[in-house]
Protein backbone atom coordinates (compact mmCIF):
# COMPACT_ATOMS: atom_id res chain seq x y z
CA UNK A 1 0.00 0.00 0.00
CA UNK A 2 3.01 2.15 0.76
CA UNK A 3 4.08 2.38 -3.05
CA UNK A 4 0.96 3.03 -4.67
CA UNK A 5 -0.06 6.03 -2.14
CA UNK A 6 3.49 7.67 -2.11
CA UNK A 7 2.94 7.65 -6.08
CA UNK A 8 -0.63 9.19 -5.88
CA UNK A 9 1.20 11.84 -3.45
CA UNK A 10 3.92 12.03 -5.78
CA UNK A 11 1.61 12.59 -9.15
CA UNK A 12 -1.18 14.68 -7.21
CA UNK A 13 -3.33 11.71 -8.36
CA UNK A 14 -6.65 11.01 -7.64
CA UNK A 15 -6.52 8.97 -4.77
CA UNK A 16 -5.48 12.86 -3.06
CA UNK A 17 -9.53 13.18 -3.37
CA UNK A 18 -10.03 10.77 -0.56
CA UNK A 19 -7.84 13.34 1.71
CA UNK A 20 -10.01 16.19 0.66
CA UNK A 21 -13.53 14.08 1.35
CA UNK A 22 -12.47 13.03 4.95
CA UNK A 23 -10.94 16.30 6.19
CA UNK A 24 -14.19 17.98 5.08
CA UNK A 25 -16.21 15.02 7.21
CA UNK A 26 -14.16 15.54 9.91
CA UNK A 27 -14.64 19.37 10.22
CA UNK A 28 -17.99 18.78 9.94
CA UNK A 29 -18.52 16.94 12.39
CA UNK A 30 -16.19 18.76 14.74
CA UNK A 31 -18.07 22.26 14.01
CA UNK A 32 -21.69 19.91 14.84
CA UNK A 33 -20.33 18.18 17.89
CA UNK A 34 -18.10 21.73 19.11
CA UNK A 35 -16.68 18.84 21.56
CA UNK A 36 -13.90 20.94 23.51
CA UNK A 37 -13.10 17.46 25.29
CA UNK A 38 -12.50 15.16 22.01
CA UNK A 39 -10.59 18.51 20.66
CA UNK A 40 -8.24 17.91 24.13
CA UNK A 41 -7.81 14.44 23.34
CA UNK A 42 -7.36 14.78 19.70
CA UNK A 43 -4.23 17.09 20.64
CA UNK A 44 -3.09 14.52 23.47
CA UNK A 45 -3.11 11.73 21.28
CA UNK A 46 -1.18 13.84 18.89
CA UNK A 47 1.24 14.69 21.36
CA UNK A 48 2.19 10.95 21.72
CA UNK A 49 3.69 10.48 18.44
CA UNK A 50 6.67 13.17 19.60
CA UNK A 51 9.92 12.33 20.54
CA UNK A 52 8.46 12.93 23.94
CA UNK A 53 7.50 10.54 24.94
CA UNK A 54 7.40 8.08 22.27
CA UNK A 55 11.69 7.92 21.79
CA UNK A 56 11.94 7.05 26.03
CA UNK A 57 9.42 4.45 25.37
CA UNK A 58 11.30 2.88 22.94
CA UNK A 59 14.65 3.24 24.99
CA UNK A 60 12.86 2.04 28.35
CA UNK A 61 11.67 -1.06 26.39
CA UNK A 62 15.17 -2.17 25.50
CA UNK A 63 16.46 -1.86 28.55
CA UNK A 64 13.29 -3.51 30.27
CA UNK A 65 13.45 -6.42 27.52
CA UNK A 66 17.08 -6.38 28.55
CA UNK A 67 16.72 -6.77 32.28
CA UNK A 68 14.22 -9.90 31.76
CA UNK A 69 16.84 -11.51 29.29
CA UNK A 70 19.05 -11.19 31.70
CA UNK A 71 16.92 -12.44 34.94
CA UNK A 72 16.05 -15.57 32.56
CA UNK A 73 20.13 -16.24 32.17
CA UNK A 74 19.78 -16.19 28.26
CA UNK A 75 22.34 -14.30 26.17
CA UNK A 76 22.28 -11.24 24.04
CA UNK A 77 21.10 -9.47 26.84
CA UNK A 78 22.98 -6.74 24.57
CA UNK A 79 20.59 -6.76 21.92
CA UNK A 80 17.03 -5.28 22.89
CA UNK A 81 19.07 -2.01 24.18
CA UNK A 82 20.79 -1.55 20.50
CA UNK A 83 17.75 -2.52 18.57
CA UNK A 84 16.13 0.17 20.20
CA UNK A 85 18.84 3.06 19.32
CA UNK A 86 19.23 2.08 16.15
CA UNK A 87 15.19 2.43 15.51
CA UNK A 88 15.67 6.01 17.43
CA UNK A 89 17.78 6.88 14.24
CA UNK A 90 16.23 5.19 11.85
CA UNK A 91 13.14 7.01 12.39
CA UNK A 92 14.38 10.41 10.77
CA UNK A 93 17.26 8.69 8.29
CA UNK A 94 13.53 7.64 6.65
CA UNK A 95 11.40 10.30 7.29
CA UNK A 96 13.39 13.63 7.11
CA UNK A 97 14.36 12.54 3.46
CA UNK A 98 10.64 11.24 2.28
CA UNK A 99 9.23 14.88 3.80
CA UNK A 100 11.64 16.96 1.46
CA UNK A 101 11.71 14.67 -1.51
CA UNK A 102 7.70 14.99 -1.46
CA UNK A 103 7.35 18.35 -0.34
CA UNK A 104 3.52 17.97 0.52
CA UNK A 105 2.07 21.00 2.24
CA UNK A 106 -0.27 20.21 5.15
CA UNK A 107 -4.29 20.36 5.21
CA UNK A 108 -4.69 24.44 4.95
CA UNK A 109 -2.68 24.26 2.05
CA UNK A 110 -0.39 27.07 3.11
CA UNK A 111 2.98 26.87 0.31
CA UNK A 112 6.44 25.08 2.10
CA UNK A 113 8.72 27.49 3.35
CA UNK A 114 12.25 27.19 1.54
CA UNK A 115 13.74 25.74 4.74
CA UNK A 116 10.24 23.52 5.80
CA UNK A 117 9.93 19.63 5.22
CA UNK A 118 6.41 18.31 3.87
CA UNK A 119 4.12 16.49 5.49
CA UNK A 120 4.16 13.56 3.68
CA UNK A 121 4.68 10.81 5.31
CA UNK A 122 3.78 11.95 9.38
CA UNK A 123 6.61 12.02 11.53
CA UNK A 124 4.45 12.25 14.80
CA UNK A 125 2.33 8.36 13.25
CA UNK A 126 6.03 7.20 11.85
CA UNK A 127 7.31 8.08 15.24
CA UNK A 128 4.55 6.68 17.54
CA UNK A 129 4.31 3.30 15.47
CA UNK A 130 8.06 2.75 15.35
CA UNK A 131 8.84 3.41 19.22
CA UNK A 132 5.64 1.73 20.51
CA UNK A 133 5.89 -0.86 18.52
CA UNK A 134 9.54 -1.88 18.47
CA UNK A 135 9.47 -1.11 23.06
CA UNK A 136 6.32 -4.09 22.71
CA UNK A 137 8.15 -6.29 20.29
CA UNK A 138 11.18 -6.69 22.30
CA UNK A 139 9.90 -7.04 25.46
CA UNK A 140 6.95 -9.35 23.75
CA UNK A 141 9.87 -11.66 22.88
CA UNK A 142 10.31 -12.58 26.63
CA UNK A 143 6.36 -12.87 27.63
CA UNK A 144 4.28 -15.51 27.26
CA UNK A 145 1.24 -15.40 24.65
CA UNK A 146 -0.70 -13.57 26.72
CA UNK A 147 1.42 -10.76 27.12
CA UNK A 148 2.29 -10.72 23.63
CA UNK A 149 -1.23 -10.37 22.69
CA UNK A 150 -1.69 -7.34 25.38
CA UNK A 151 1.93 -5.23 23.62
CA UNK A 152 0.79 -5.61 20.53
CA UNK A 153 -2.83 -4.73 21.31
CA UNK A 154 -1.36 -1.77 23.46
CA UNK A 155 0.93 -0.56 20.91
CA UNK A 156 -1.45 -0.79 17.74
CA UNK A 157 -3.93 1.47 19.44
CA UNK A 158 -1.46 3.88 20.52
CA UNK A 159 -0.41 4.25 17.07
CA UNK A 160 -3.75 4.35 15.72
CA UNK A 161 -4.36 6.60 18.26
CA UNK A 162 -1.89 9.29 16.91
CA UNK A 163 -2.76 8.83 13.64
CA UNK A 164 -6.54 9.80 14.27
CA UNK A 165 -5.63 12.63 16.69
CA UNK A 166 -3.71 14.04 13.76
CA UNK A 167 -6.56 13.91 11.48
CA UNK A 168 -9.20 14.87 14.05
CA UNK A 169 -6.60 17.83 15.07
CA UNK A 170 -6.19 18.68 11.35
CA UNK A 171 -2.47 18.72 11.89
CA UNK A 172 -2.19 15.89 8.78
CA UNK A 173 -4.01 14.40 5.58
CA UNK A 174 -5.12 10.77 6.26
CA UNK A 175 -2.99 9.35 3.67
CA UNK A 176 0.25 10.75 5.37
CA UNK A 177 -1.19 8.93 8.52
CA UNK A 178 -1.39 5.95 6.37
CA UNK A 179 2.36 6.17 5.01
CA UNK A 180 3.36 6.53 8.34
CA UNK A 181 1.50 3.19 9.33
CA UNK A 182 2.71 1.25 6.35
CA UNK A 183 6.12 2.35 6.66
CA UNK A 184 6.56 1.26 10.37
CA UNK A 185 4.20 -1.72 9.47
CA UNK A 186 7.04 -3.16 7.00
CA UNK A 187 9.88 -2.25 9.47
CA UNK A 188 8.33 -4.40 12.36
CA UNK A 189 7.30 -7.13 10.26
CA UNK A 190 10.90 -7.68 9.47
CA UNK A 191 12.07 -7.16 12.69
CA UNK A 192 9.74 -9.67 14.15
CA UNK A 193 11.02 -11.89 11.83
CA UNK A 194 14.69 -11.61 12.72
CA UNK A 195 14.59 -11.19 16.39
CA UNK A 196 15.41 -14.15 18.25
CA UNK A 197 12.50 -15.22 20.82
CA UNK A 198 14.14 -15.20 24.99
CA UNK A 199 12.39 -17.44 27.41
CA UNK A 200 10.56 -15.00 30.06
CA UNK A 201 12.29 -15.22 33.27
CA UNK A 202 11.74 -17.77 35.84
CA UNK A 203 8.89 -17.09 38.76
CA UNK A 204 10.70 -16.20 41.98
CA UNK A 205 11.28 -18.96 44.07
CA UNK A 206 9.64 -18.99 47.44
CA UNK A 207 11.31 -18.41 50.71
CA UNK A 208 13.46 -21.44 51.32
CA UNK A 209 13.23 -20.67 55.22
CA UNK A 210 9.37 -20.54 54.68
CA UNK A 211 9.30 -24.31 53.51
CA UNK A 212 11.93 -25.68 55.78
CA UNK A 213 10.53 -28.56 57.67
CA UNK A 214 10.68 -28.76 61.14
CA UNK A 215 12.94 -29.83 63.78
CA UNK A 216 11.99 -33.45 65.39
Amino acid sequence: MLVPVSWQVAVDGPLLGLDRWVRHAVRESRHELHSTLLNHLGKALSDLGGSVPAIPVLLAGGILAAWRIHRAGAARRWLPPLVAVLTAGLIPLLVVPAKAWFGRPGPFGVPLAPDQWGWYPSGHTTTASFSYGVAALLVARTVGAAGRRRLCGAAALLSVGVGLGLVWSDYHWLLDVVAGWCLAGLVLWALARWLPTDPPPPPASPDSSTHRPAAG
